[in-house]
C-alpha cells in the first residue's frame, strides 16, 4: 500500500473527535436508537420454552393501549393546580427485569412505538442519558420538559452512586405526579437497585420509593445474541485491522489504549456524537481495561455502538478478556457482561470487513 494511497484514504479517528452536543439535541434524540427503529411487538419472537416472554408482550400491549386516554401534558397541568393531586391507581410504570439478551430493549422500544402519542410526547433513553440530560438542562427544566410527556422509557436502569439514587427518585416522583407513565429495563429488580455499589442501606427509603413506581415484569431466557449463533471471531492481526480500516469507507482506526485515554476527556453524554457517521470501528492492540472508571466509560461507548449497529473489528485480546475477574465479580458486573455481549455481537458483524 503506497504512502499516497494511505494519505488519500486515511480512515477516521475517534481520538481526534471532541464533539459538542447542545442540550436541545439531547432532548430531540430521546427516541429508540437506529437498531430499534423498526422493532414492534409483532417482530419479537418469544422463546417457546420461556412463557414469561409471551406474557411480557401481552402485558406491554395492554399497558400501551391504556396510555391512549387524556393527553399527558394536559393532565399534568391540571394536577399542578389541584390542592390535592390525584394519586395514580397502583404503579404508574412497568419494569422489565431479566438477563442479558432476552429482548428487554426490543420490548421497551416496541412499547414506545405502540404508545398512541406523537414522538415529541414520548421519550426513550438509557439511564445514563437521563442523568446526563439533568446535568445539561438542570433538574427543574428536565421536570418541565419531560413532565409534558405521556411516556418515559428508561433503558438499562442502574443506580451507581448515592447522588443518582436521590436524583432519579425525586425526578421520577415529580414526573409521576405530572401524569407521565414510566417503563424501564434492567438486570436488577427494583428493590435490589444499588446493591454492591454503595451503602444501599443508607438510601433504602429512596430505593423503595423508586420501586413503588413500577410493576416488576420478569423475562426469563438465554441471551439471544448467542442463542444458536457461532462463537465470536477471534481477534485479527494488527495489519488485517489496519487494511480493513483503509478499505472501508467511513471506518475509524484507533489504538485501543489511546482510545481509552481519549474517552476520559469526552463526557459520556457525547459518546453518541463521537460515533456520528462512523460506519465501522477498527481497534488495534486491545488490552485489559486498567481500572473501574475506564471500564464504565467503555461500557457506555459499547452501548452507543450497539445502538447504532456499528461493527467493531479488533486485534489484540478477545473482548471476553477486557475486564478483570475482580470487575466481573463486583458491583458493576452486569454492566460489564452486557458490554461483552454487545461487543461480541458487533465483532461478528465485522467479519465481512476482512478480506478472505
Amino acid at each position: 500500500m503506497s504512502t499516497s494511497a494511505i494519505t488519500e484514504a486515511a480512515p477516521l479517528s475517534l481520538c481526534a473527535r471532541e464533539p459538542h452536543v447542545p442540550a436541545d439535541r439531547l432532548v430531540a434524540e430521546m427516541v429508540p436508537p437506529p437498531r430499534f427503529d423498526a422493532v414492534r411487538f409483532d417482530t419479537y419472537i418469544p422463546d417457546p420454552n420461556q412463557p414469561s416472554q409471551t406474557q411480557a408482550v401481552e402485558v406491554l400491549r395492554s399497558f400501551a393501549a391504556g396510555l391512549g386516554g387524556a393527553h399527558a401534558s394536559g393532565a399534568g397541568r391540571r394536577r399542578w393546580f389541584q390542592k390535592k393531586p390525584a394519586a395514580p391507581a397502583g404503579p404508574r410504570g412497568v419494569y422489565l427485569d431479566g438477563g442479558y439478551g432476552v429482548g428487554k430493549t426490543h420490548l421497551l422500544a416496541s412499547l414506545w412505538h405502540a404508545t398512541p402519542a406523537e414522538p415529541s410526547l414520548k421519550a426513550f433513553g438509557t439511564f445514563v442519558e437521563l442523568t446526563n440530560l439533568v446535568g445539561a438542562l438542570g433538574f427543574q427544566q428536565t421536570v418541565a420538559t419531560l413532565g409534558g410527556h405521556r411516556l418515559l422509557c428508561i433503558d438499562e436502569f442502574e443506580l451507581d452512586d448515592p447522588g443518582d439514587t436521590v436524583l432519579v427518585s425525586t425526578l421520577l416522583g415529580k414526573l409521576v405526579d405530572a401524569g407521565v407513565a414510566l417503563a424501564a429495563t434492567s438486570n436488577t429488580l427494583p428493590g435490589k437497585l444499588g446493591e454492591g455499589r454503595f451503602a444501599a442501606a443508607d438510601f433504602l427509603r429512596e430505593i423503595q420509593g423508586l420501586s413503588a413506581h413500577f410493576r416488576p415484569l420478569r423475562i426469563d431466557g438465554e441471551d439471544y445474541r448467542h442463542r444458536g449463533l457461532p462463537e465470536a471471531p477471534a481477534p485479527y492481526a494488527d495489519e488485517q485491522v489496519t487494511r480493513a480500516a483503509y478499505a472501508t469507507p467511513g471506518a475509524s482506526l484507533d489504538d485501543f489504549p489511546h482510545l481509552l485515554e481519549h474517552l476520559a476527556r469526552v463526557h459520556p453524554s457525547r459518546y453518541g456524537a463521537l460515533t456520528d457517521d462512523v460506519r465501522a470501528v477498527c481497534l488495534t492492540g486491545v488490552t485489559p481495561v486498567p481500572d473501574q472508571s475506564t471500564a464504565l466509560r467503555l461500557v457506555v461507548l459499547a452501548d452507543r455502538l450497539y445502538d447504532r449497529e456499528v461493527p467493531v473489528l479488533a486485534s489484540g485480546l478477545p473482548f471476553d478478556k477486557l475486564f478483570s475477574d475482580e470487575m466481573l465479580n463486583g458491583g458493576y458486573r452486569k454492566k460489564y457482561f452486557r458490554a461483552i455481549s454487545r461487543l461480541t455481537a458487533l465483532a461478528r458483524d465485522a467479519k465481512g470487513l476482512v478480506a478472505q
